[in-house]
């Protein structure tokens, strides 16, 4: 008998319920016999021993289904360590609540603070196996996550949505794309959609190189510009800035977001009307693209495997078209961002496209 823990953390994202629905088809067709406990919203829920079990009936139907069965919530690893609000030893707590139930391995899916979780609980002595999940693309160790390319499908739509009232007016669009500190998410989603512009957080964007791409297709006979604007894109006056001069500086922003900063500053020098769009958590939503429900149907296929051999302490992701097994440690705590000079960056530049560098 194996007892297998599992739980999703962090933000939602689409193919979640498909990465646990592999593990535990690959588990169920060893004719091992398996326990599964879901634990419900994500870290909480191990740390409270808040729990459900699991049967096969759980994870039927749950290929296309977006979000996840077990809830998630943001547990963030710089206050795991912290007590709770009673006191409560959170470490301590879920080692407890793991040996109790006398779990084997914990499956855990999630993104970067998820894992540095995940290899903590590793460090204290329990089984743990992980998934890549986050449309941000960004977990060191895989070339790919789950999410990802579904929230580009999205993303790429809202894009395409856009030319056609930007062609009609004769604006600017600005879209804003998620994908927190990297840019992965709006580079693929910009290339996908033909934006003119792509700005991303890897390469502090010059306002005056922006308004020069504009003004060379306002002259090409252009009528209109697309920029594509990662959340968490700068410029390179704010990149210069400590991080201390940077926190002071947002303290008094008085924009909702980067993009209306874009926007403002466009409208200001060119004059020419400026739309922004955001479409936000839509692209963390919705049904798995197909491309996503057979990639973490793979992971979780693999995951299992890693139960049946006893093989803990690894996180299953993706390197040269091939599943791989990633020591945790060496996961935890890295991000995976785009180069400046990466292949894909030169390849869109070619084609045109300016980062306002």
């Amino acid at each position: 008998m194996k007892r297998i823990g599992m739980l999703t953390s962090g933000g939602d994202c689409q193919a979640l319920n498909a990465a646990m629905r592999g593990v535990v088809k690959t588990l169920a067709n060893s004719k091992e016999n398996v326990e599964i406990y879901g634990f419900l919203d994500g870290y909480r829920g191990l740390i409270y021993s808040n729990f459900r079990m699991l049967t096969g009936k759980d994870f039927s139907g749950i290929l296309t289904k977006g979000g996840t069965i077990l809830g998630t919530s943001r547990t963030p690893f710089k206050t795991i360590k912290d007590p709770d609000e009673n006191g409560l030893d959170k470490v301590e707590a879920m080692k407890q609540n793991y040996y109790k139930l006398q779990l084997d391995c914990l499956v855990i899916l999630g993104g970067n603070g998820t894992h540095k979780t995940a290899n903590l609980l590793r460090e204290e002595g329990l089984n743990v196996v992980t998934l890549p999940k986050t449309i941000d693309n960004d977990l060191w160790g895989t070339d790919m996550t789950f999410g990802f390319q579904s929230a580009v499908d999205i993303a790429t739509d809202a894009i395409d949505c856009i030319h056609t009232t930007a062609a009609s007016h004769g604006r600017v669009f600005i879209v804003e794309v998620m994908g927190h500190k990297v840019g992965w998410l709006t580079l693929n989603a910009g290339m996908a959609g033909g934006a003119d512009i792509i700005l991303i957080p890897e390469i502090p964007y010059d306002i005056d190189k922006v308004v020069d791409k504009i003004e060379e297709r306002d002259k090409d006979g252009c009528r209109f510009t697309i920029i594509a604007v990662a959340e968490g894109a700068i410029s390179k006056a704010d990149a210069k800035l400590s991080k201390k001069e940077y926190k002071e500086k947002m303290k008094k922003y008085p924009y909702p977001s980067v993009s209306y900063e874009v926007a403002a500053a466009i409208q200001e020098k060119t004059g020419r009307e400026v739309r922004v769009t955001v479409p936000g958590h839509t692209q963390r939503g919705g049904s798995p693209c197909p491309y996503d429900r057979v990639f973490a149907s793979r992971l979780g296929s693999e995951a299992g495997k890693l139960i049946l051999e006893g093989q803990y302490g690894f996180m299953v992701g993706y390197k040269n078209r091939e599943i791989v097994r990633v020591p945790l440690e060496d996961v935890a705590g890295k991000l995976k961002t785009i180069a400046p000079d990466a292949s894909i960056v030169q390849e869109a530049k070619l084609l045109g496209i300016s980062f306002g560098d």
